[in-house]
Formats: C-alpha cells, sequence, structure tokens
C-alpha cells in the first residue's frame, strides 16, 4: 500500500468512525470470544455504566418456573437448565454461563426498536431476554433454531430510576465457539449467526459495525488502531487483539490473555467523555470459560478477581436459589473460587413480570 493511499483510507475509517458514534451515541460496553487451540473458547464483557448497576451473582437451578410477563398473554416456561448470572437493579439477568456452557450478554443498542404490534404473540419482558435462553438452551444452533420461529414478543421497559426505555441486543456463545448477535431493527428481529462474529460492541447496529471494521482490517492493527472509547473503535480493538492473542495450550495463560483484552476495550473508571455522555466507566467486567465451566468476575473497585466453578454448583431441581451479594458499586471483595459464599436467597423478582 502507498503512504497516500494509506493515509486516505486510515482518514477515511477514522471519518466512518466517528460518524457512526455521533449519530448514535450509545453506553459504552463489549462482548468478546476468544477461539483458541484444544477447543478452547472463552467469552468476555465488559459492563459499562454511568452509575451503580447494582449487580450481584445468582445460582439459579433447573426446574424454576417463569413467566414472561404480567398478565396472562405471556411465554411461560420451566428452566432446562441450571446456571451462574449477574443481575441489574436485581430485576434482570444481564449476563450469564448456564451449565451447558452457553453465554447470553445483554448489551445496549439504542437504535433497537421492538414490535409495536404483538399480535398473537406471547410477551417476554426484555429483563428476562437473556435468561430465557439460559434456562432453554444448550448451543447457539439450538437457540437460533427457535428464535427463528419467533415464539415471543419481546416486551422493553424503563430503565430502573430512569425515563428512558431499555434499548438492548443480544450475544449468545457456546462451547463449541458458535456465535449469535440478536437485535430488533425497526420493529423486526434480526440474528447474525456465525461463528466469526467474536465481538459486539454498540452502536451502530450490528452490520454497520462489520463494515465498520473491515477498513480498520485493511490498515492492520500493528500499523495502527483506534483509540477513543467510542463503540466502532472498541470494535475493531477488541476484534484484533482477540485473534493476535497467542494460542496457549495453559489456561492460565489464555484466561489471561483474554482478560487482557477486555480491560484493554474497557473504559477507565470515573472517565467523562465531553460531548458524549452516554460513554460511561467500565464497572465490572466478566469471564466465561466454556470448556471447564468457569465464571469469572472482576470489579473495577476490589482488588481481586474471583470465579465460580459450575461444576460444583448444585442446579437440581429443588435446590435453593443462592445469592452473592456484592455490595454498593461491587465493592464487597472475594478470592479464588466464591461458590461457598453464595447464600440461599429469595429470587429476586424480573420487572414487567411480577414473578
Amino acid at each position: 500500500m502507498t503512504s497516500f493511499a494509506y493515509v486516505r483510507l486510515s482518514l477515511l475509517a477514522l471519518a466512518l468512525s466517528a460518524t457512526a458514534a455521533a449519530v448514535a451515541p450509545a453506553a459504552a460496553c463489549t462482548r468478546v470470544v476468544y477461539l483458541g487451540d484444544h477447543q478452547d473458547v472463552i467469552t468476555a464483557r465488559s459492563m459499562d455504566w454511568k452509575s451503580d448497576i447494582a449487580t450481584h451473582l445468582w445460582v439459579l437451578p433447573r426446574g424454576i418456573a417463569r413467566t414472561g410477563q404480567a398478565g396472562r398473554h405471556s411465554i411461560r416456561w420451566t428452566a432446562r437448565y441450571g446456571s451462574v448470572v449477574a443481575s441489574a437493579y436485581d430485576v434482570a439477568t444481564t449476563d450469564g454461563l448456564n451449565e451447558a456452557g452457553l453465554s447470553a450478554n445483554l448489551l445496549w443498542l439504542v437504535e433497537s426498536g421492538y414490535p409495536a404490534a404483538r399480535g398473537r404473540k406471547p410477551g417476554l419482558a426484555i429483563s428476562l431476554w437473556a435468561q430465557y435462553m439460559l434456562d432453554n438452551f444448550a448451543t447457539v444452533a439450538e437457540a437460533v433454531a427457535a428464535l427463528q420461529r419467533e415464539p415471543y414478543a419481546l416486551v422493553t421497559d424503563r430503565v430502573p430510576g430512569e425515563t428512558r426505555l431499555a434499548t438492548l441486543h443480544l450475544s449468545l456463545s457456546d462451547a463449541s465457539g458458535d456465535s449469535a448477535i440478536i437485535e430488533y431493527i425497526d420493529g423486526k428481529q434480526v440474528i447474525h449467526h456465525d461463528r466469526a462474529y467474536q465481538v459486539m460492541t454498540n452502536s451502530p447496529v450490528f452490520e454497520q459495525q462489520l463494515a465498520l471494521n473491515a477498513y480498520w482490517q485493511q490498515i492492520g492493527g500493528t500499523v495502527m488502531l483506534p483509540g477513543t472509547n467510542r463503540s466502532a473503535d472498541r470494535f475493531a480493538r477488541a476484534t484484533f487483539y482477540v485473534n493476535a492473542i497467542p494460542k496457549s495450550e495453559d489456561p492460565v495463560v489464555a484466561l489471561a490473555s483474554v482478560f487482557s483484552v477486555i480491560r484493554n476495550v474497557s473504559v477507565p473508571y470515573g472517565i467523562t467523555t465531553e460531548g458524549e455522555p452516554n460513554i460511561s466507566s467500565t464497572r465490572w467486567r466478566t469471564v466465561a470459560d466454556h470448556k471447564r465451566r468457569l465464571y469469572f468476575f472482576e470489579s473495577a473497585l476490589t482488588p481481586n478477581t474471583f470465579w465460580v466453578d459450575l461444576n460444583k454448583a448444585d442446579f437440581s431441581v429443588g435446590a435453593p436459589v443462592r445469592k452473592l451479594d456484592l455490595g454498593t458499586d461491587q465493592r464487597n471483595v472475594f478470592a479464588g473460587d466464591a461458590l461457598a459464599r453464595f447464600q440461599p436467597a429469595v429470587p429476586f423478582v424480573f420487572l414487567g413480570t411480577g414473578d
């Protein structure tokens, strides 16, 4: 590539990235999937939010009967799989890993537009969207096959303590390394299903994120990478780094590499960005090791990273729901496998369901 062509391409990518961010600013979260050797699959995500999202960790067993929405016209199911989840405001599941190795992550997408008319489809509150996946499916392919039949109408609700409606998109990944991104655009469900879809951030919609990223791939990450906290820039950096880190045979090294990637695309704590009020500090990060069934949690305000070993959790029907209280701003400190620190608890009530 000539220097002139390189400069033109760089400026075009920068302009496209800035335009995307200016058109649709969004709360900054990132999700990446590492595809390593020896069937290693690791999913990491950051949770970036302007204030304490009141997150705690929960062990949810099989056999829990759920109602998707308050009222009679609701989808209903009984959990087939147990899961460990991170809650938001203790009214929603925003992240988690189930015992079959399926991971679900909710991220902000301001362009989301949910169906205005539900017709005869039973309702599913957006607070339960991720939990529905974790309860019902073992693989991404299984989930996508069910979603293509559109078994429910997704119903959004106000963000707790705010007047705005939740506008979210969902990522799924499994122990085989398969991925899917599910969005609602102009009232229609859009599914992107491919093992290659390792990264998801926020605005613009996923299809446009892929187009923007193509420009940066032509430049090459060893030459230059976009460095701002904007969504399109984080997408480009995460895509390059998650595929550039070594495919180590040592699971400790692989996990360290994945943690380094998700930290690289995190937003420094306490930062504010002039003209970008919706870019928010990273409050916590999770890393899900699908092969070993380990779910790691790291708060920005505590010195330790800890984990939950799903192989040791009691997910049997009738087992108690258990909670790990992370404290205000997730300040409570834990180390190592924290499963023994979970306490029996009354299940939280999902927003919009009454259950």
